[in-house]
């Protein structure tokens, strides 16, 4: 999608930027009824004007921002994966596969626990 060409042209390795597109990618088909954005620098998705997940690259892997409430529920799965996790994101190694289930279950969680939330983030 052209919304993030310019942030996945500016990712340094030929391979992690095409895995980012193909990322982005993904949770754009997977999930139509997202809307795209880029803020804060990175690429993100919305659903009714409320944070769903967002991605952003560092050297030695992606990160995936899905909110720590998503991060708590799936703590088992993202470690299981082989990933590691900050209360506010998952590291994905770029040399791990990408466990596109886990991601499917990280964004379905959000829309179904954010349907009626009226504000960007969670209120915690």
């Amino acid at each position: 999608m052209a919304v993030w060409d310019d942030f996945v042209a500016n990712i340094g390795q030929p391979g992690q930027r095409e895995r980012m597109r193909k990322v982005l990618d993904w949770v754009a088909r997977s999930f139509p009824q997202l809307a795209p954005r880029m803020a804060w620098n990175q690429p993100m998705f919305t659903d009714h004007g409320t944070f769903i997940i967002g991605f952003s690259a560092a050297k030695h892997h992606m990160a995936i921002a899905p909110e720590s409430a998503a991060i708590e529920r799936f703590a088992a799965a993202i470690g299981a994966a082989g990933y590691t996790h900050t209360p506010n994101l998952i590291r994905v190694p770029w040399t791990a596969p990408v466990d596109f289930p886990l991601l499917e279950q990280l964004i379905a969680f959000n829309l179904g626990d954010k349907a009626d939330c009226q504000s960007f983030w969670r209120k915690q």
